[in-house]
């Protein structure tokens, strides 16, 4: 199945919830002088239009990203780098994961993006990435798989499944403690949503099992809309930088009113 668009979803709260982990793990990782390793197996196109019909159709990045831009401080990493990639890219483009890495990726540092959507793929490739961006039309954890370790060996992977099929629930406690015993030192992050009837708890407690060391960060939030069964986000983290915890705990103060 490739029916799964993000463009509906964009700037919602659990983008929030993940790209502002990812801005932070990655600022912390990219201060040392010593060169990396990005993946991302679920890349999406990169930008996305708030003003689009998808977007406002769904009102999800008015429930998210609008309503808590001002909860980021400047300084903070998230807010910097959509600061950076509005002067280039226009005030109404959220970026995705993979423009919020390329705003902290150096010389020297490597980024292996997969998308399986052709749409979605073709979208990507217009973003005009340079060489040290490697980009791959296919099963994003079959070439993840196939990469790691990479060099270089320090580095930082982003899974985040659309879960339109149930069987990625099942399948990813064992393919994360795959790439973790292939690449022990790499931070791996997974997203996952917590939608009303808790499919995803059997699958966190597989992470639990495969990797009894995983940090699993969770916040929970009202339905953008009635029909909407998305009621939290969640990030499994293994290795997570040091100093990630601050920025756990000040998520969850942020959320908690939500």
């Amino acid at each position: 199945m490739l029916s799964y668009q993000h463009s509906y979803h964009a700037g919602n709260l659990a983008d929030v919830h993940k790209h502002a982990l990812l801005a932070c793990a990655l600022e912390y990782m990219t201060a040392k002088d010593k060169p990396l390793t990005y993946f991302e197996t679920h890349a999406g196109r990169g930008a996305y239009d708030l003003t689009s019909e998808a977007a406002v159709k769904t009102g999800e990045a008015a429930q998210g990203i609008l309503r808590l831009a001002e909860a980021f401080p400047p300084e903070h990493p998230y807010s910097a780098v959509r600061k950076r990639i509005a002067r280039v890219y226009g005030e109404a483009i959220y970026p995705g994961s993979p423009l919020i890495a390329t705003h902290f990726l150096r010389p020297g540092d490597q980024a292996h993006l997969a998308e399986l959507h052709p749409q979605e793929f073709a979208a990507l490739e217009d973003l005009n990435f340079d060489d040290a961006h490697k980009l791959f039309h296919g099963d994003g954890i079959a070439m993840a798989l196939a990469r790691t370790p990479p060099t270089p060996r320090r580095g930082l992977m982003l899974i985040d499944p659309s879960y339109e099929v149930k069987a990625e629930y099942d399948a990813l406690p064992r393919q994360i403690a795959q790439l973790h015993a292939k690449w022990n030192v790499g931070v791996i992050a997974l997203w996952y949503p917590i939608l009303v009837d808790g499919r995803h708890q059997p699958m966190v407690r597989g992470l639990r099992e495969a990797v009894p060391e995983i940090t699993i960060h969770e916040v929970r939030f009202k339905p953008a809309r009635p029909d909407h069964g998305m009621v939290g986000s969640g990030m499994a983290l293994i290795n997570p930088p040091y100093g990630l915890q601050t920025e756990l705990a000040r998520l969850d103060r942020l959320f908690k009113p939500l």
